[in-house]
C-alpha cells in the first residue's frame, strides 16, 4: 500500500465507442491539472484493443504494466472512458469508481440523451467542456471521499438541530423539497427530499458545487444521472458566507429573484454565529473540542445503509505524515478494506449460498506501515457503520482494536 511519487501521471480518454473519435483527454500530474496529453497513437491502441476483444466476445476491463494501470469502461455501448494511472498502489477498484463517476458528470452537466445518441460530436465536445472542472476534481487529490466511498461526504456542525429546522422552514417558503447546506463541497444539513436523492447525484451535486468558482449565486441546469437523465433541473446556489453554500434543487420555480436578501436575512441572520462555526469544517469534519484521541491522525467513518461519511485528519504536533499524505493513505487503506476485508454486501444468489456454506466475516483488520514510517492503520465494523483510522507510531498494536471500538461507539451517536 504505497504512496505514490509527486509527479506520477493520471490520463483520462473519452471517447464515442462506434466511431473511436476522441471527445476529450483530461491528465493529472501529482494531483494537480495537467497539459500533457497522450499520443493519438496510444489513444488508438488503447481504444483498438479494446474494440478487438468486443468483436471477440471477450470483455477486457484492465490490464497492467510494470508501473501503470489501465481500466476501461463503456457505457451504453455509445460512451468509452479508458484510465491510466501510474500512481503506486493504485487499485482497479479506485479507478473503476473513478469512471462511474465521471460518467455520472457527464450526464449530470449534458444529459443521458446527448451520450447515447451522439447527432453532432463536435458540439458534444464543447458541451462536454462545462464538465472538465468537476471531472478534473476527480483525477486530483481531492480532500473528499466521496468518488471512492460511493457516499455522500458530510460534516458535523455544532448546532444541527437549530440548521436543519431552520432548513426545512425555508424549503417549505420558497416551496422545494430539495435543499441543503455545503461547506467546501461537504454537506452540512439537508432535507430528507435531499437525502432521497439517489447515487451517484447525491454525491456529485455537493462536488459539482465545491469545484466551481465563487459566486454569490447560480442558476445552473443539471441532470439527475439516476433520478431524471433526459430532463433537466435547476440547481440554485446561494452564498451565506464565503465557502458556505445553500442549494436548492428545483423545476421552473421559485425563480432566482424570489430568493431576494429581505427573505434570506429573515431565514439566516439569526443562525449567523453557527453558520460561522461551520467554516472550519471543511478540512475537519469534527466540531471543535469533540473528544479524540490523541494517537489519531485522521479517520474515516461511514454508515452503510445511509451512504454517508466523515473524513476528516485531525490536527498533529508530528510535520508527518502531510494532511495530503494522511488522505491518500486512509484512501489506499479503504479499497484495501472494501476489496478483501469488508467487500459489498452479497447478493440474494450469494447470500443463498451462504446459508448452506456460512462464512466467516472479519471484524476488524490492522495494518503497519514500514519500514521506517511506522504508522498504522485499523478497520472495524460494527452493525451499518465502518471505521477507518490513522494511527500514530506510538499506539501499542495490542490496543488498536479496543481505540478503534471505543472511537465508533463515540462517534455512532453523529452518524
Amino acid at each position: 500500500m504505497g504512496d505514490e511519487g509527486p509527479g506520477s501521471p493520471v490520463h483520462l480518454l473519452c471517447l464515442a465507442a462506434s466511431s473511436g473519435v476522441p471527445l476529450f483527454c483530461r491528465s493529472s500530474s501529482g494531483g494537480a491539472p495537467s497539459r500533457q496529453q497522450l499520443p493519438f497513437s496510444v489513444i488508438g491502441s488503447l481504444n483498438g484493443v479494446h474494440m478487438f476483444g468486443q468483436n471477440l466476445d471477450v470483455q477486457l476491463n484492465s490490464a497492467r504494466t510494470e508501473d501503470t494501470t489501465v481500466v476501461w469502461k463503456n457505457f451504453h455501448d455509445s460512451i468509452t472512458l479508458i484510465v491510466l494511472s501510474s500512481e503506486e498502489g493504485t487499485s482497479e477498484l479506485r479507478l473503476e469508481r473513478m469512471l462511474h463517476m465521471v460518467f455520472g458528470a457527464m450526464v449530470l452537466i449534458v444529459g443521458l440523451e446527448e451520450l447515447t445518441n451522439i447527432r453532432n460530436v463536435e458540439r458534444l465536445k464543447k458541451e462536454l467542456r462545462a464538465s472538465y472542472c468537476l471531472i478534473d476534481s476527480f483525477l486530483g487529490n481531492s480532500e473528499l471521499i466521496g468518488d471512492l466511498t460511493q457516499c455522500v461526504d458530510c460534516v458535523i456542525p455544532p448546532e444541527g438541530s437549530a440548521m436543519q429546522e431552520t432548513l426545512s422552514g425555508f424549503a417549505e417558503a420558497t416551496g422545494t423539497a430539495f435543499v441543503s447546506l455545503l461547506v467546501s463541497g461537504r454537506v452540512v444539513a439537508a432535507t430528507e427530499g435531499w437525502w432521497r436523492l439517489g447515487m451517484p447525484e447525491a454525491v456529485l451535486l455537493p462536488w459539482l458545487v465545491g469545484s466551481l468558482p465563487p459566486q454569490a449565486a447560480r442558476d445552473y441546469p443539471v441532470y439527475l444521472p439516476h433520478g431524471s437523465p433526459t430532463v433537466p433541473h435547476r440547481l440554485l446556489t446561494l452564498t451565506l458566507l464565503r465557502g458556505l453554500e445553500l442549494c436548492l434543487l428545483c423545476g421552473p420555480r421559485p425563480p432566482l429573484g424570489q430568493l431576494d436578501p429581505q427573505l434570506m436575512e429573515r431565514w439566516w441572520q439569526p443562525l449567523l454565529e453557527p453558520l460561522r462555526a461551520c467554516l472550519p469544517l471543511g478540512p475537519r469534519a469534527l466540531p471543535e473540542g469533540f473528544p479524540l484521541h490523541s494517537d489519531i491522525l485522521g479517520l474515516l467513518l461511514l454508515h452503510l445503509e445511509l451512504r454517508r461519511c466523515l473524513f476528516t485528519m485531525e490536527p498533529s504536533k508530528d510535520k508527518e505524515p502531510s494532511p495530503e499524505q494522511r488522505r491518500r493513505l486512509l484512501r489506499n487503506f479503504y479499497t484495501l478494506v472494501a476489496t478483501t476485508h469488508f467487500p459489498p454486501e452479497p447478493g440474494p444468489a450469494e447470500k443463498q449460498e451462504d446459508t448452506v456454506y456460512p462464512a466467516q466475516m472479519p471484524r476488524a483488520c490492522y495494518l503497519v506501515l514500514g519500514p521506517g514510517m511506522g504508522w498504522q492503520l485499523v478497520a472495524v465494523q460494527l452493525g451499518l457503520r465502518l471505521l477507518l483510522l490513522l494511527l500514530s507510531p506510538h499506539t501499542p498494536t495490542h490496543g488498536l482494536r479496543s481505540l478503534a471500538t471505543r472511537t465508533l461507539q463515540a462517534l455512532t451517536p453523529l452518524l
